[in-house]
């Protein structure tokens, strides 16, 4: 056969070039089934809470990593999370699947965008093969490490004799001992902690959580280190010094052995090793009342020690290359000549080009990983895939323009592309229209959003997609016009001298009483400005884009705390406790206790998921459920969508006016299809960011800054978003944006930009005035973006 032959001749290997997809059904999916084709950019679009996630990622990807964890031995999938099967009938096609989601990037402390990438990991190794003086290992360069000594007899072994001889032991580790490694030391203001006038038993102590009615009531009254009936301020020296700082000590009380620690050692274990922002509302509160936290005096903030920042290169130490813009340390590691490390400096050159590459190159490797925007942390996940040498891999994306100015959203799509064009399959799930139309395929959800949507309006090209009639293929070439005419502010919120991360002394004066836009290329300062300048003031209320946490066991009707005067009317109505109407308490069902259904742990298998024969996945006891207000019982409610609700608590029997407000301001935001009992880890990250605002509007305050509002809201979402705002600002309220959508931007009354680069080549307020000025000027980047958008 002659190669010609051959090479005309199909293979059967070449006919699997479909991802099939038959019979989905998770979460709101009804039975969908499509074929995706394989290396091409698949795009998927609908209104948020359509199903897109749930297809692509709980789909899809999820079968995609169960398989591939099920190829590992039943050892290996002993440490590895269990993945149940997806709900679908058939999935043909896969391959392997790597996942850049949206999800902010670990909150630990100690992480930095160097830790992250591995980019501290090389320069560690550098600096311990070039630095001078020569101090160690890469340990030494390590603020994650402490310097160890250690001394003692060691037993030698020397023929048939054995010896004893005294060893010393010394690591040394790049650990700032001062403030171990964090970079930051804190002092407790004691007044925050208790107050003196009373005793324990009195309710003296103030840290949320130390009550005296529960464990620590019993260590504080066994403990025999203080009597707990004395005022505090009547202690004497050792007994404050037990009830403040004495060290962790095995006690025993009433036969059980338990641990005692001071109040400040418990505090420091449970709230201050975690990342402030990652706590609790009420206890993050504390915390910022009580602690105040200051730079490390030792190590100046690098949380290195005095040895790690002595050894240097070229007159830098590894704490001064941290500091600097990546795309400054890329052109110093550019310049560094070392053939003895030549392969380390070229994986190094290759990972921080790849940071400017993606439009990340304003970052330094020492900031904190927890303080990266959901865009940032999503780019910053992106680095190590680009110039890998995989290919035939699925590469799933959530939303990679959340967080891009229109500037870098071509940069964007041009690596999307890139990935596509070495022979991947890339699947999006992406509302901007610029991303939109570069996809080869398109796959349309809807047509509404929750129960309303889960099926699939429209599969084909981004040309077919405009002539569909869907929902998106109507407002995929939408444009928003300039306003006529702007409002007049009716005072204004200086800010001077601001100086936070890249800003250079930034004066700047914020209407109130308008739609004021911030904007710039992602890294210019609008961030640094609002949140260094503008939060904590009086009246202001900060709705930004952190996560919301909450378990399967948590719902917009907890999260919102609509289910408390729920609870209060149900227990009134019928004389009995508010207790019983929550699945988390009294109430719950004893068999599932609340949960609904009964998780089987199978150990290396998937973890099986029954619903509760006992309640029949309702989560109450059944005698709760005879209990009833207006009619419905209290799992009726829960099932309840947010607009049936709004009418049943507003009029009638249940009219509830503290829940009514609620669910008004839910409905406000475009979530009325939500049902209040729905769990929260099955909500898109449109949805909790628009439960987050809801809850936020409950809020005394005068000054509303939203961060990026129209993350994860479909082209249709974005309209009913502005009704909102500018509903805020006609009944009084002023309403600070930071955004890079065009239509908020046209929207708005006033437009603070920054620029005109970002890092250090940003910080500075590039044009201040209204929209139509702007677009007429347009000397920005995002003048030129705007007026483009307009079609002026």
């Amino acid at each position: 056969m002659s190669t010609a032959t051959r090479m005309h001749t199909p293979h059967v290997a070449d006919t699997h070039d479909l991802i099939r997809v038959q019979g989905a059904r998770v979460n709101n999916l009804k039975d969908v089934s499509v074929e995706i084709p394989k290396r091409r950019l698949t795009v998927f679009t609908g209104v948020s809470g359509s199903g897109k996630s749930s297809l692509v990622f709980g789909t899809i990807a999820a079968e995609s990593q169960r398989m591939i964890n099920e190829t590992y031995s039943a050892f290996v999938q002993g440490f590895m999370p269990s993945l149940t099967r997806p709900e679908v009938d058939l999935l043909e096609g896969l391959t392997t699947a790597i996942i850049v989601d949206q999800e902010r990037m670990g909150a630990n402390p100690r992480s930095t965008v160097g830790t992250a990438t591995d980019a501290n990991a090389m320069l560690r190794i550098l600096f311990s093969r070039l630095g001078q003086p020569h101090i160690g290992s890469p340990n030494a360069y390590s603020f994650n490490i402490p310097t160890v000594t250690a001394s003692g007899a060691i037993t030698v072994e020397r023929g048939t004799k054995t010896k004893a001889e005294k060893a010393t032991f010394h690591r040394l580790g790049g650990m700032c001992p001062r403030c171990e490694g964090m970079g930051t030391v804190n002092d407790i203001d004691l007044t925050a902690l208790y107050d003196a006038s009373k005793s324990l038993n009195e309710g003296a102590l103030t840290i949320p959580g130390y009550s005296m009615d529960g464990w620590y009531g019993r260590i504080f009254r066994g403990c025999g280190y203080f009597d707990p009936d004395k005022p505090i301020n009547k202690f004497t020296k050792k007994e404050l010094h037990d009830l403040l700082h004495r060290e962790p000590t095995k006690i025993k009380i009433d036969g059980i052995n338990l641990t005692y620690a001071g109040l400040i050692p418990q505090i420091q274990k449970s709230f201050l090793a975690k990342d402030v922002d990652a706590l609790q509302p009420h206890i993050r509160a504390f915390v910022e009342r009580a602690v105040t936290f200051q730079t490390c005096p030792s190590c100046d903030g690098t949380r290195l020690s005095p040895e790690a920042r002595s050894s240097k290169i070229k007159g830098k130490s590894i704490a001064d290359v941290c500091a600097i813009q990546i795309s400054d340390l890329a052109t110093w590691v550019r310049d560094l000549d070392e053939p003895s490390v030549a392969p380390l400096l070229k994986g190094l050159q290759h990972l921080l080009d790849s940071f400017e590459e993606i439009g990340l190159g304003y970052l330094s490797l020492d900031r904190p990983a927890g303080t990266l925007s959901g865009g940032e942390a999503q780019r910053t996940k992106m680095i190590r895939h680009l110039g890998s040498s995989l290919t035939d891999v699925t590469y799933v994306f959530d939303e990679p323009t959340i967080g891009l100015h229109p500037h870098d959203i071509e940069r964007m799509n041009n690596l999307l592309r890139q990935l596509r064009d070495k022979g991947n399959t890339v699947l999006v799930v992406e509302h901007k229209p610029e991303t939109i139309t570069i996809a080869d395929h398109v796959v349309d959800l809807g047509p509404g959003a929750g129960t309303q949507g889960g099926t699939v309006c429209f599969e084909g090209s981004v040309e077919q997609l405009r002539g569909s009639g869907t929902v998106t293929g109507r407002h995929l070439d939408d444009r928003a016009t300039l306003k006529k005419t702007v409002r007049t502010p009716t005072g204004t919120l200086q800010i001077r001298d601001a100086n936070a991360h890249n800003l250079r002394d930034v004066d700047v004066d914020i209407p109130l009483g308008v739609l004021c836009a911030i904007t710039g290329v992602a890294g210019s300062g609008k961030s640094s400005l609002i949140h260094g300048s503008v939060a904590g003031r009086d009246g202001v209320v900060v709705i930004d884009q952190g996560a919301i946490r909450g378990s399967r066991r948590s719902n917009p009707a907890t999260y919102t705390g609509l289910l408390d005067p729920i609870r209060k009317a149900f227990a009134k109505a019928n004389g009995v406790k508010p207790a019983l109407f929550s699945a988390n308490s009294e109430g719950a069902c004893p068999t599932c206790n609340g949960a609904g259904v009964i998780y089987t742990d199978l150990g290396v298998m998937a973890t099986v998921e029954t619903t509760c024969e006992e309640c029949g996945g309702k989560r109450f006891q059944a005698a709760v459920l005879d209990y009833t207000l207006g009619g419905r019982n209290i799992a009726d409610v829960l099932a309840m969508s947010v607009a049936e609700a709004e009418e049943f608590f507003g009029s009638g029997d249940a009219r509830i006016p503290a829940a009514h407000a609620i669910l008004a301001r839910l409905a406000d935001v475009g979530l009325g299809y939500l049902s209040l009992g729905q769990p929260l880890t099955t909500l898109s990250g449109g949805e909790r960011q628009r439960l987050k605002l809801a809850t936020h509007m409950a809020e005394k305050g005068g000054v509303y800054v939203l961060d990026e509002p129209t993350t994860g809201l479909h082209l249709a979402d974005v309209e009913q978003l502005l009704a909102l705002l500018d509903r805020l600002v006609e009944a009084g309220k002023s309403v600070i944006v930071i955004e890079h959508h065009q239509a908020v931007m046209a929207h708005a009354d006033w437009i603070i930009d920054l620029g005109p680069g970002a890092g250090h080549d940003g910080g500075r307020i590039v044009f201040e005035g209204t929209p139509a000025d702007l677009v007429t000027t347009a000397s920005t980047l995002t003048g030129k973006h705007l007026a483009a958008y307009v079609g002026a």
